[in-house]
C-alpha cells in the first residue's frame, strides 16, 4: 500500500498509541454513556431489542478510524520521483596499439595471445563510458582499425575483427604503431590522452624510431601505458606455414625489449606492464582502468507529490459521517 511513499514526519506515528488507549477506555466507559433505570420486574412490560444497540460501537469505530487517517496525514506522506543527469568533466581519449604480428599467435596465453587480448581488451572498453576509444594495429607497417570514437559497439566490432594477416607486412615496428597513435590524439580536446601500446616482440621493422614517436607522444601530451606479452623463457609459437595454410608451431624463446617499452612508458609519464599469462593480463587493465579515471558530476532532481490530502478527506467525511449518525439515527441511544 505504501510502496514508493516516504513520510516526513515518521516520529508522529507515535500517536497511534493512543488508539488503543482510547479503545480501553471505550470498553471500560461505554456502559456509563446510556441512562439507566433499575426496577424491580419487567413483568408487565413488552421487551424489543433493536438492531441499533449493537451497531451503536459503530459511532466510535469511525471516530477512531479518522483519527488514525488524521495522524498518517500529519505524518506527511509523499512520493519521491528522482531523476539524475550525469556530466563528464573531464573526458579521456584511448588509443590501442595492438601488435598483430604472427609471434601474437603465440600459445603461452590461452587460446593464444592475441584472442586472449581482446578479449580483455572487450572488457576494459566496456568499463569505459565515458571515454572516446579507438584502435591501431601495427605488424611491420600500422594502420588506424578506428578512429576515436564514443560508440563502443563500433569499436567492440572492430576488435573482434581483428587478426593476423598478410596483408600487413610482417615484423614488429613500435615506432610505427606508436606513431599513428599519437597522430590519432595529437588533435584531441580531451584533457586526458592515453595510448595503450601492447607488444609480444622487439622493434625490427618500419622508418620510425621508437624513441622519436615517444618524444612526439611528450609534445602532444600524450601518457602511454606499455605491455610487453609473453611468458619468461618458450613459447609454442609459429615457425612456419604449412601447404594447406596452416601454422606449424614450434618452441621458440620469448624475446620482449623491456628496455625500450620502459624507457617509453617513462619518457611519456606512463607505465610499463610485463603480462605474462591471461591473469595477468587481466590484472594489467584492470590497473590501467584504475589509474585513468573519469570525472563525472552527478545532478540528481527530486520531484515530491504530496500524499496527504486524500487522507484528510476521508477523515473529515468519516467524521461527517459519525455526527450524522450520531444525531439522526442514534440519536436516541447516545
Amino acid at each position: 500500500m505504501f510502496e514508493g511513499i516516504e513520510f516526513l514526519n515518521k516520529e508522529l506515528f507515535w500517536l497511534l498509541v493512543l488508539l488503543p488507549l482510547a479503545i480501553l477506555w471505550y470498553v471500560f466507559k461505554h456502559k456509563r454513556q446510556t441512562a439507566e433505570l433499575k426496577i424491580s420486574s419487567l413483568n408487565g412490560f413488552k421487551v424489543t431489542r433493536s438492531w441499533l444497540v449493537k451497531l451503536r460501537p459503530l459511532l466510535f469505530a469511525l471516530r477512531l478510524l479518522a483519527l488514525a487517517l488524521l495522524i498518517t496525514a500529519l505524518a506527511r506522506p509523499r512520493t519521491v520521483d528522482v531523476s539524475s543527469k550525469t556530466k563528464t568533466t573531464r573526458g579521456i581519449d584511448i588509443v590501442m596499439a595492438i601488435d598483430v604480428s604472427a609471434s601474437m599467435l603465440a600459445k603461452d596465453l590461452s587460446p593464444n595471445r592475441l584472442e586472449a587480448l581482446k578479449k580483455v581488451a572487450a572488457q576494459f572498453i566496456q568499463g569505459r563510458p565515458n571515454d572516446r576509444i579507438g584502435l591501431v594495429e601495427y605488424a611491420g607497417e600500422s594502420y588506424t582499425k578506428t578512429p576515436i570514437t564514443s560508440d563502443k559497439a563500433i569499436v567492440l566490432r572492430s576488435l573482434r575483427d581483428i587478426k593476423y594477416n598478410t596483408i600487413i607486412e610482417g615484423g614488429t615496428a613500435i615506432g610505427m604503431g606508436l606513431a599513428t597513435a599519437v597522430n590519432r590524439l595529437k588533435d584531441s580536446k580531451a584533457k586526458s590522452k592515453v595510448i595503450i601500446l601492447l607488444t609480444d616482440g622487439v622493434n625490427n621493422s618500419g622508418f620510425i624510431d621508437p624513441k622519436i614517436a615517444s618524444e612526439l607522444a611528450v609534445e602532444y601530451g600524450i601518457k602511454t601505458y606499455t605491455i610487453g606479452l609473453g611468458t619468461n623463457g618458450m613459447a609454442l609459437s609459429p615457425v612456419a606455414m604449412k601447404n594447406n595454410g596452416a601454422f606449424q608451431y614450434g618452441r621458440v624463446q620469448v624475446e620482449i625489449d623491456e628496455e625500450l617499452l620502459q624507457q617509453i612508458a617513462d619518457v611519456t609519464g606512463g607505465k610499463y606492464f610485463r603480462a605474462t599469462n591471461n591473469k595477468k593480463l587481466r590484472e594489467i587493465y584492470s590497473e590501467i582502468n584504475k589509474l585513468e579515471k573519469t570525472e563525472i558530476e552527478e545532478f540528481k532532481f527530486y520531484n515530491y507529490e504530496e500524499k496527504y490530502r486524500p487522507l484528510l478527506i476521508l477523515a473529515s467525511l468519516l467524521l461527517l459521517l459519525e455526527l450524522l449518525l450520531r444525531y439522526t439515527v442514534f440519536r436516541s441511544f447516545v
